[in-house]
């Protein structure tokens, strides 16, 4: 048990478990800035849950100092949505892959985002199956060749965002690996967010699917392929911010700043317009658009635990003093002759 007074760093984040990612994971930053991060979130260390499923990203829970369950392939989700309905008071943090939660666990991604409960999920996503070395996933891009599809993928990618809002999730953002600072002010975000917070954060995978996002990580290219997002801000990027985002009709498009267009043009960014999160979620793979990072939306909405809270709640008032035996016997009971 935490002493109150006592602060919080990211030594006590870390367990004792020696570290069996490849060298050169960018898993390791992923790790690194949430061991950094949770001290900094005011939550007691003891409610600290971190859930798993199978895959590289799914040894999470052996390397963060807190309570943790390794479990079945898919569905962390399950296990996850099981602690924070028996404990409320838990800070639950889901660590999957794009493996795991986009394909065995598809059904239990988009069952736990549309019933909102307050969990946060960490989506690592590096277009491949690393753990079992090296097949396609569900979000390797068409045609991607590998040791399953040596002729190239004939499956049209997942697109993580997307499948998010289409299931009525009520936080989503995207980040990377090696953007450090971002990555903790979005841990941070979801943090606070009240509802099931959804991060897709890309991950290099530098032994099966190395510079898979080197457009969005080298620094010669990074400026002209990032769309840093910023609630109420104009959707500025490139050099000296020299490019923009507007809307033609239905679609966004890119245009120079600062000649036919100014500032005062270019699209501003609205976290709550789930219509434009949509947009945002859909550039993923437009080759003429930049790749959207940062919270792409997020709602307001009653959480699915704090429903339950409240419908127990109620059950109990009505009837404060019923025993099990009443209560499995109060309706469609039958007796046998």
């Amino acid at each position: 048990m935490q002493n109150k007074d006592q602060v919080l760093t990211k030594k006590d984040f870390v367990s004792d478990q020696d570290v069996r990612w490849c060298p050169g994971c960018g898993d390791y930053a992923i790790l690194s800035q949430v061991q950094k991060i949770f001290p900094q979130l005011g939550i007691p260390k003891e409610q600290f849950l971190v859930v798993s499923g199978i895959g590289c990203s799914s040894r999470f829970p052996y390397y963060m100092d807190t309570f943790g369950f390794h479990s079945i392939h898919g569905r962390a989700p399950a296990f996850a949505t099981g602690a924070k309905l028996s404990n409320p008071n838990l800070s639950v943090w889901i660590a999957t892959g794009d493996g795991d939660a986009m394909s065995i666990g598809g059904n239990h991604l988009i069952h736990l985002l549309r019933r909102n409960i307050d969990v946060n999920i960490l989506l690592f996503n590096n277009r491949i199956y690393g753990l079992t070395k090296g097949q396609y996933s569900p979000t390797s891009e068409l045609g991607k060749v590998t040791k399953s599809t040596p002729m190239g993928s004939l499956d049209f990618p997942f697109n993580p965002p997307s499948l998010a809002l289409g299931a009525q999730a009520t936080f989503v953002a995207r980040t990377i690996d090696t953007e450090q600072k971002h990555l903790g002010e979005v841990l941070k975000k979801a943090n606070k967010h009240k509802g099931c917070s959804f991060i897709e954060i890309y991950q290099n995978c530098n032994i099966f699917n190395d510079r898979a996002f080197s457009e969005l990580t080298d620094k010669e290219s990074k400026l002209d392929n990032q769309l840093v997002l910023e609630d109420s801000m104009p959707m500025l990027f490139g050099v000296d911010n020299r490019r923009g985002i507007i809307l033609e009709g239905s679609k966004l498009k890119v245009v120079d700043v600062n000649g036919e267009y100014s500032v005062d043009d270019i699209l501003v960014h609205d976290e709550s317009d789930k219509n434009l999160g949509m947009l945002l979620s859909e550039a993923t793979y437009a080759p003429d658009l930049p790749t959207p990072l940062g919270i792409i939306y997020q709602e307001e909405k009653e959480t699915y635990n704090s429903l339950m809270e409240k419908q127990i709640s109620d059950s109990q008032l009505k009837n404060p003093n019923i025993s099990v035996d009443e209560l499995l016997h109060s309706a469609n009971t039958w007796e046998i002759k």
